[in-house]
C-alpha cells in the first residue's frame, strides 16, 4: 500500500451549519482526517523518524511508511484513551459551540444519549481545558479592571471580605466606547499581590488600567501601567455607571452561571467555567458558529490529556465517587452581588 502525504490548506476550514457538519463528519475516518489536519498543519510528521507519509490503521492509528512506526492521532490530546467514537466527540464539540450560552453536563448527557452524568461532566471539563489558548495575547490600550463576588448572600460579610464566596477579578479591553476582549481569574483575595499578578499576566505594560482606587491597585505605575482612578467609595451602586464596561461583563457572567448552569457550579472548578465564558465572549462577534467549533478542535489537539482522576478536585478528607449534578455549589441560587 502506498503511503499518504497529507498537507493542510492555508485557509481555515470548518462547517458553516449543522447540515454541512453532518455531511462532513458522518464517519470515524472523516473525523480522524480532520484531527490529522489540525494536529499537523504543515503536514504529518512521524514522531520517530520525521517521515511525512503514512497510511491509516484501525481508525486512529497512523502507520509511518518509512519506519513502520504506529502513532495515534489522539495521543497527547484531550481525546487520549477515549473509548467513545470520534464522531460522538465531534457531535459534543459542535453542540457545545453551536449553543450560544453553552450547555450543562446534564444537557450534554441528554442530547448525546450518554450513559452517565459522570461522562458528560468529564467531557465538558476536558473541553474547557482546551478553551484556553497557550500564549494568548494580553489585553492592551484602555482596560477597565474590577473585582466581584459570586455566591449567595452571607450575613456579616461586606465589602471585599470574602467569606465563603468566590472572588473574581475581571479585565475588559475597550474598543472605543464598546467592550472588546476580556480576561477573568478567580483570586484568593483583593491584595496587591493577587491583583498585580493578574494584571501582569492579562494586560500589556503601557496599557491604561482604569480601576476604582482600591489600595490593591497601588504601585502599578512603577510596573509600567499608567492608572486612571474613579473613586467609588462606599457607593457601590455607582460602580455600574462609573466603570460600565467591566460591570456589564460581570452581569453577563452571573447571568450565564445562573441561566446555563442553574447555579450548580462547584467553587473548586470555577476557574474552568471562567475559561469557557472567556472563550465564548471573546468570539461572540464570529459570523459562523462553525468558527468556534474549528477553534475548539484546533486547541483540543494541542491540549494535554486530562484523565478523570486529574479532573476531580477532592477535598483532603473526602473521596467522592463522582461529581454532583447539583449541590456543593457557590450558592448562585441565592441573590448574587456585583
Amino acid at each position: 500500500m502506498s503511503g499518504r502525504r497529507v498537507t493542510w490548506r492555508a485557509v481555515e476550514d470548518f462547517p458553516c451549519n449543522l447540515a454541512e457538519f453532518e455531511r462532513r463528519f458522518a464517519t470515524q475516518e472523516a473525523c480522524r482526517d480532520y484531527l490529522v489536519h489540525l494536529r499537523w498543519p504543515e503536514g504529518f510528521r512521524c514522531p520517530r523518524c520525521g517521515g511525512g507519509k503514512f497510511w491509516p490503521q484501525r481508525v486512529i492509528l497512523l502507520h509511518c511508511a518509512a519506519c513502520d512506526y504506529q502513532s495515534s492521532v489522539t495521543a497527547g490530546t484531550i481525546f487520549q484513551d477515549t473509548h467513545a467514537s470520534l464522531t460522538l466527540w465531534f457531535r459534543a464539540m459542535w453542540y457545545i459551540t453551536s449553543q450560544k450560552n453553552g450547555t450543562s453536563a446534564l444537557g450534554l448527557q441528554r442530547i448525546l444519549g450518554l450513559g452517565s452524568y459522570r461522562t458528560a461532566w468529564a467531557w465538558l471539563h476536558k473541553l474547557r481545558r482546551a478553551m484556553v489558548r497557550p500564549g494568548r495575547d494580553r489585553l492592551h490600550g484602555h482596560v477597565e479592571v474590577d473585582e466581584t463576588f459570586v455566591g449567595g448572600e452571607e450575613d456579616g460579610v461586606s465589602g471585599r471580605r470574602r467569606g465563603d464566596k468566590s472572588l473574581i477579578v475581571v479585565a475588559v479591553e475597550l474598543e472605543g466606547k464598546k467592550v472588546g476582549r476580556i480576561r477573568l481569574r478567580s483570586i484568593p483575595d483583593a491584595s496587591a499581590e493577587s491583583l498585580h499578578a493578574f494584571i501582569k499576566d492579562a494586560i500589556e505594560p503601557g496599557s491604561i488600567v482604569h480601576s476604582d482606587g482600591w489600595q490593591g491597585y497601588k504601585g502599578l505605575e512603577q510596573k509600567g501601567y499608567p492608572c486612571e482612578v474613579t473613586v467609588i467609595g462606599k457607593q457601590r451602586k455607582n460602580a455600574v455607571k462609573l466603570l460600565p464596561h467591566v460591570h456589564l461583563v460581570i452581569a453577563l457572567l452571573k447571568r450565564w452561571l445562573l441561566g446555563t448552569h442553574q447555579g450548580a457550579v462547584n467553587g473548586a472548578y470555577l476557574a474552568y467555567y471562567l475559561d469557557e465564558f472567556t472563550f465564548r465572549f471573546n468570539r461572540r462577534k464570529s459570523k459562523s458558529r462553525g468558527k468556534l467549533f474549528y477553534r475548539l478542535v484546533q486547541q483540543a489537539v494541542t491540549t494535554a490529556p486530562a484523565p478523570y482522576d486529574q479532573l476531580v478536585i477532592r477535598p483532603p478528607t473526602e473521596t467522592p465517587a463522582q461529581p454532583q449534578a447539583v449541590g456543593a455549589t457557590l450558592g448562585y441560587m441565592s441573590k448574587v452581588h456585583t
